[in-house]
């Protein structure tokens, strides 16, 4: 890539996360090309929908969640490590107001951009679930796309003003209904 082009690349991506997380999954194409000094044909180009260009957005996040399941894993007990990592994915989900929307989206279309991200962060997931699930600490009734249901639930929450108080409380009830209480020693 020229170094004007990678400028103009740079420039609308970083421009396009301050006003994707200001305005949503919906932020205008036109409001991005303007703040970021480019005209619209250059950000087409670039990102020729706007779910290619969130897809960049969100791969980056999504790889970290990946990295942080595959640290958390290693450093954690298997409770613990199901915990911080489902936290840290709600977390992202409230990056970007919509995000839940695509990514639900994007899991059953493999022709989505977003496809194979969603479904890696839901492999992860399912991975801390079952090992927590084999040691004995977490239901066995619920699988990967279960938890991230649940972990989409608590993110579409923070997008609604009225329920978004609430969400980190029922981070803890559900968190509270998905281990298994470790029994107490005598």
């Amino acid at each position: 890539m020229r170094a004007d082009a990678k400028k103009n690349y740079d420039q609308v991506l970083a421009v396009a996360a301050e006003v994707v997380a200001e305005q949503g999954a919906d932020a205008s194409l036109r409001d991005i090309a303007r703040r970021a000094e480019v005209g619209l044909g250059t950000l087409y180009r670039h990102f020729p929908t706007r779910e290619a260009l969130l897809e960049v957005l969100l791969r980056t996040t999504m790889d970290e969640l990946t990295r942080k399941a595959t640290d958390i894993e290693a450093t954690c007990a298997p409770d613990e490590a199901l915990l911080t990592w489902s936290r840290l994915a709600v977390a992202f989900t409230h990056t970007f107001r919509g995000v839940v929307d695509l990514m639900a989206t994007a899991m059953d279309d493999e022709n989505s951009a977003l496809h194979a991200s969603c479904t890696k962060v839901r492999a992860d997931g399912a991975r801390l679930l079952l090992r927590a699930q084999d040691a004995g600490l977490a239901r066995k009734d619920i699988d990967g796309a279960d938890l991230l249901s649940l972990i989409a639930a608590l993110g579409w929450l923070n997008d609604q003003p009225s329920f978004a108080p609430r969400a980190a409380h029922l981070f803890d009830v559900i968190a509270d209904a998905l281990l298994i209480a470790k029994p107490h020693s005598p």
